[in-house]
C-alpha cells in the first residue's frame, strides 16, 4: 500500500550508501484517473530509473483555468485505489491541502526539505512541456527539479530555450490516447469504461455515481 504522507521511510531519502534516491512527481487533475496515467508512471519509473513516485493531484490548474468536476476528497479516493498494490507509487494531497492555484513551484518549495538529498523530476506531457515557458517562475523550477517529458503521437516536441537545457529527459510512452474529458464523455453517455480505467476505479465510480 502507498505510504500516507509524513509516513515515508529514509529509504526513499537516500538509496542505501551508494547514491541520492530518484524521486518522480506526476501532478494532475486526475479527474478521474485512468489507465493512461499508470502506463506514463510505469514507463517514467522503468527509463529513468526512478525509485518511487508520487502523484499530486491539483486543487486548480493555472493552465486549464478551471475546477476539476469532481470534488478533491473523491479524486483523492480513486487514486488511493488505482495505486494501492504498487508499493513504488503514492499520493499526495500538498496542492489540494493548500488550495487555490496549484503552481508546481511552490509544490516542489514544500517537497524540497521532505527529500534534502533526493533527485527530483517532474513528469509532464509533451502537450505541457511546449508550454513550459509561460510556467510560473519556470526558471527557479528547472533549477530544483528536472522535467521528464512522456511523447504523444499527435504532438510534436521541441524546446530548445537556453534555461531548459540539459534539464529535460524524453521518454518514449507507449502510445495510447485515453484522457479524463473523454472518460467523462463516456460515462454521460452511458458508454463503457473497461479497459480505460482499473477496475477497483470503474466500480467506486459506478458505486458512487460519479461524472453522471
Amino acid at each position: 500500500m502507498p505510504f500516507a504522507e509524513g509516513d515515508r521511510s529514509d529509504f526513499w531519502m537516500t538509496i542505501g550508501e551508494n547514491r541520492p534516491a530518484r524521486i518522480g512527481f506526476f501532478g494532475g487533475s486526475f479527474d478521474p484517473v485512468h489507465l493512461g496515467h499508470l502506463i506514463v508512471a510505469q514507463d517514467a519509473l522503468e527509463q529513468m530509473e526512478l525509485d518511487r513516485i508520487i502523484f499530486v493531484p491539483t486543487a486548480t490548474s493555472p493552465l486549464k483555468g478551471r475546477e476539476a468536476e469532481v470534488e478533491a476528497e473523491k479524486r483523492l479516493s480513486l487514486l488511493h485505489l488505482a495505486l494501492d498494490e504498487n508499493d513504488r507509487f503514492e499520493v499526495s494531497d500538498v496542492e489540494i491541502t493548500r488550495g487555490g492555484m496549484s503552481y508546481t513551484i511552490d509544490t516542489i518549495s514544500q517537497f524540497k526539505p521532505k527529500y534534502p538529498q533526493s533527485h527530483l523530476f517532474w513528469i509532464i506531457g509533451a502537450d505541457q512541456a511546449v508550454k513550459l515557458g509561460e510556467w510560473e517562475r519556470i526558471q527557479d523550477l528547472i533549477q530544483e527539479v528536472e522535467f521528464i517529458v512522456h511523447t504523444r503521437p499527435s504532438v510534436v516536441w521541441e524546446l530548445d530555450e537556453p534555461w531548459a537545457r540539459g534539464r529535460m529527459h524524453k521518454i518514449e510512452s507507449h502510445a495510447f490516447d485515453i484522457s479524463s474529458s473523454e472518460i467523462r464523455k463516456r460515462i454521460r453517455a452511458g458508454r463503457s469504461l473497461r479497459y480505460l480505467v482499473p477496475d477497483v476505479v470503474l466500480e467506486a465510480i459506478k458505486e458512487k455515481k460519479l461524472y453522471q
